[in-house]
């Protein structure tokens, strides 16, 4: 059996209103210790397009400060797994992440988008829990929907606001997710 591997910390702030959930990082990922490592991965382009910026062409650091700029917040459903190669199909004995730590510091987040199937799966309780959701197809280069295809449905994402107001009025209900799924 492979050895457990650990995944990425979320990138939130207080102002982030969306959050961007994937499975697991790939193994081109956690090589790069970045997420959405794989070059052949869809999501800077999709992000980028979405948000009318050149994600793509920024390092990593520029890119996750232009999500956090637009309020969208990236984690990944699992936090811990064992798996050979990066297929999600082949993910073992997931450990989920504590999704409290990102409602405890993103008071103003309410809707979350899932990255595929996989992250989809735990669609259910993040509705249940009050937030708006969205199931994306995945950014993955083995989903093979064409970028045109998978840029229509991520254009729901759109729903961002540059400005970084902090007036109570702005304010959505606070929610709170239990420590784990």
């Amino acid at each position: 059996m492979t050895k457990a591997a650990i995944g990425f910390a979320p990138v939130i702030d207080a102002g982030i209103r969306t959050l961007i959930l994937g499975s697991f990082p790939s193994v081109a990922s956690l090589g790069k210790a970045q997420y959405y490592g794989h070059p052949q991965n869809h999501f800077w382009r999709l992000v980028g397009a979405v948000i009318a910026e050149p994600l793509p062409e920024m390092t990593y650091e520029q890119r996750l400060r232009t999500l956090l700029n637009y309020r969208i917040g990236l984690w990944d459903i699992i936090g811990t797994c064992r798996r050979e190669g990066s297929l999600d199909s082949s993910i073992r004995d997931p450990g989920h992440n504590d999704f409290s730590r990102v409602t405890c510091v993103a008071s103003r987040l309410r809707r979350v988008c899932f990255n595929g199937r996989t992250a989809a799966k735990m669609e259910p309780l993040f509705a249940k829990w009050g937030f708006e959701t969205i199931v994306l197809p995945s950014s993955s280069p083995a989903y093979t929907l064409a970028f045109e295809r998978k840029l229509e449905a991520w254009r729901s994402i759109s729903d961002y606001d540059r400005t970084r107001s902090t007036s109570r009025s702005s304010r959505s209900p606070k929610r709170r997710a239990p420590a784990a799924p």
